[in-house]
């Protein structure tokens, strides 16, 4: 069974930057995108970033030009450099990967928090 294991988050100052790392304990079939989503406590979950086989991205608005996605098929690994942080920034993160067959694979979460 496939587990994603995150890490990186924690507690970081307004301007400082973190990056979250995302590791699939077993293999993937035909990784299609690998992502990353953040979700504040009474608030839906939402996508920040996300990588999409062939190497196209997308960014959450609020996200463009301080974050960036990255990702290793080859290792199911996929990152999240977070630059120029935000206390709006602070939620937590969830690595995502869909695979073949539309499989969907969800980690646990990480805390991210930014302080003023």
């Amino acid at each position: 069974q496939v587990q994603l294991v995150e890490s990186g988050g924690g507690l970081a100052q307004a301007g400082g930057s973190l990056r979250l790392s995302c590791a699939a304990s077993g293999s993937i079939f035909s990784i299609v995108a690998m992502g990353w989503y953040r979700q504040d406590p009474g608030k839906q979950r939402e996508l920040v970033a996300r990588i999409i086989r062939g190497g196209g991205t997308n960014y959450a608005d609020s996200v463009k030009g301080r974050f960036t996605i990255s990702g290793d098929n080859a290792k199911n690994t996929v990152y999240l450099q977070m630059n120029s942080l935000e206390p709006e920034d602070t939620a937590v993160y969830y690595c995502n990967i869909v695979g073949g067959l539309n499989r969907v694979y969800w980690g646990q979460g990480t805390q991210v928090t930014v302080s003023t």
